[in-house]
Formats: C-alpha cells, sequence, structure tokens
C-alpha cells in the first residue's frame, strides 16, 4: 500500500516547477462552521409566527446600496423602503413597494428591519405582509424594461408572474 503520494522532482533551470511528496492529500479536510451574518436585523417591532419563530427577511446588498443612494440624493436618512402585499395581480397577491418616511411608521402595526451592512438602509412591513413575506429577500434588479426592488425566494409562494410583481400561496 502507499504511504505518501509521490510526484518527481525537476529543477528550475530547465524550465519546470519543483515538486515535493503530497502527504496533506490524505489527511481529512477540515472545514469552519462559523456563523453565517444576517443580511438584516430588526430594529422595531419584531414578530413571532404562530409556531413562536422570529418572522425575518433578509436585505440583499444590492437592495441596501440602492436605499443609501436614495436616501443620500434625497438628503433624507429616515427614508425606508415600504413593502406590503395586497390581493391582486395575476396570481392571487401582489407586492406593492413604495418610499416612506420612517415618522410615517406605525410602531404598533409595522416591524422594521436594517440591513446590516452599515448602510442605513431599512424595510418596513406590517404584520399581514410579513406573514406572507417571512424568510424572503428584498432585492434591487436592473432589467432593459427598467430597474426596481424586488421580492426574491419567497417560501410562501408556489407560483409567481413573470415581471415578478404577483405571486400565488401554499394552500
Amino acid at each position: 500500500m502507499f504511504s505518501k503520494l509521490q510526484v518527481p522532482q525537476i529543477s528550475l533551470a530547465e524550465g519546470r516547477y519543483p515538486c515535493r511528496p503530497i502527504e496533506h492529500a490524505l489527511l481529512p479536510r477540515q472545514f469552519s462552521t462559523s456563523a453565517q451574518k444576517p443580511a438584516a436585523v430588526v430594529t422595531a417591532n419584531p414578530k413571532k409566527d404562530e409556531e413562536g419563530n422570529d418572522m425575518l427577511i433578509d436585505i440583499t446588498e444590492r437592495a441596501a446600496k440602492r436605499l443609501q443612494e436614495i436616501m443620500a440624493k434625497d438628503s433624507n436618512p429616515s427614508l425606508a423602503l415600504r413593502v406590503t402585499v395586497e390581493s391582486g395581480g395575476c396570481h392571487g397577491f401582489q407586492y406593492l413597494m413604495s418610499l416612506t418616511n420612517m415618522s410615517a411608521v406605525s410602531p404598533d402595526d409595522d416591524t422594521v428591519f436594517e440591513a446590516s451592512n452599515g448602510s442605513g438602509a431599512k424595510v418596513v412591513m406590517d404584520e399581514p405582509s410579513l406573514e406572507l413575506l417571512k424568510g424572503s429577500k428584498v432585492d434591487f434588479t436592473m432589467e432593459l424594461i427598467g430597474s426596481q426592488f424586488k421580492i426574491v425566494g419567497n417560501p410562501a409562494a408556489t407560483s409567481s408572474c413573470g415581471c415578478g410583481t404577483s405571486f400565488d400561496i401554499k394552500p
């Protein structure tokens, strides 16, 4: 049986690379198990679902960057993206997004998420919308038809329309 893999020695003078025995290749590989940092944190009015789990969403780097750009352009650091879900659209429910001032946020009804990258980007959701969107991500996309904030990876959605503004849920 082989004790270690041997690779021939080749000199640099001949224009080739020197090689040595590969002893580490026979050892088991060690992996890091550090926790992944969440992309958003709840800063106001955290909510739990029926099973007692925190209802959370993520904010992508692109969405956080775009919100930061809008806040800077408007010279208004208290702007936030409000995401709501209403019945309608071609698949039963539709996403509605608008910019709002934090002064218009209800401390009792709305949950505020802030991007954890330090950009100050905030997303606001009411409880019924959060119930349908928990576990999803707020993203910003630039496509031929225009740029927009978009919900991606909604675990409650079973199907959605081509433009991504409406969805159907699991019964």
